[in-house]
């Protein structure tokens, strides 16, 4: 119920409900409220419910909303075997970062910012999302092993270790309905390799070679620009 939320800046009317302010003045304007308010009684709730826990429980994917202390916003995609994002009770979840491009750029927005929104998508059964709003904190594997009981033999994604995790405080659950989701097919990797299509790399979208073009360039300026005695 609409109750048992903790509100975020609503209306200047006083009402307590879910979502920002932005998002009640346009439902105002929109004439979409009734339906806003019938959403937010029926599917947005301040915790994980069993169902909830279950379906994360089982997910494979996940994409992780993250901003800094401007606003500036990022999305990454994590994944791993069934079960890598881990429910440690009905208000926390728990997920591992594992080596990647040395950027960190989700991790350093938690530092900044730590308010975080994760997107599960189920594409391959049931065909429906579920929205998980929250607080982030960053913990070392070793915290997380001595806290959480994560130890190494117990992650799910073997031949990986983590080298951190974040462990996510649930302020908002909630449904992304089925329509529009695509139905896909899984496929193993090893048949595209077997068909003779490889996995994308880094120059598939061909930054490295405009980088390396535009430095052969900057040097022909600079080697035309100099005097031939």
């Amino acid at each position: 119920m609409i109750g048992q939320h903790t509100p975020h800046d609503g209306l200047d009317d006083g009402e307590s409900l879910p979502g920002s302010r932005g998002e009640h003045i346009l439902q105002r304007l929109f004439a979409t409220r009734d339906r806003a308010t019938r959403f937010y009684e029926r599917q947005v709730v301040d915790h994980l419910t069993p169902q909830m826990r279950e379906f994360v429980a089982r997910q494979e994917m996940v994409f992780v909303g993250t901003s800094d202390a401007r606003g500036n916003c990022d999305t990454s995609f994590r994944a791993g075997q069934p079960g890598f994002v881990r429910v440690l009770d009905e208000t926390r979840l728990i997920y591992p970062e594992f080596r990647g491009n040395g950027v960190l750029a989700s991790l350093g927005n938690i530092m900044e910012n730590p308010h975080l929104s994760m997107l599960f998508v189920d594409f391959f059964e049931d065909l429906v999302g579920l929205h998980v709003n929250g607080t982030a904190t960053i913990t070392t594997a070793y915290d997380a092993a001595r806290r959480y009981g994560l130890a190494d033999e117990d992650q799910t994604a073997p031949g990986r270790r983590a080298e951190r995790w974040v462990m996510v405080e649930v302020e908002e659950a909630y449904i992304h309905c089925s329509k529009n989701i695509p139905l896909l097919v899984r496929k193993d990797r090893r048949e595209r390799l077997a068909e003779g299509r490889r996995p994308a790399g880094e120059e598939y979208f061909g930054v490295p070679q405009m980088r390396a073009t535009g430095h052969e360039r900057e040097h022909e300026r600079e080697e035309a620009g100099k005097p031939t005695w």
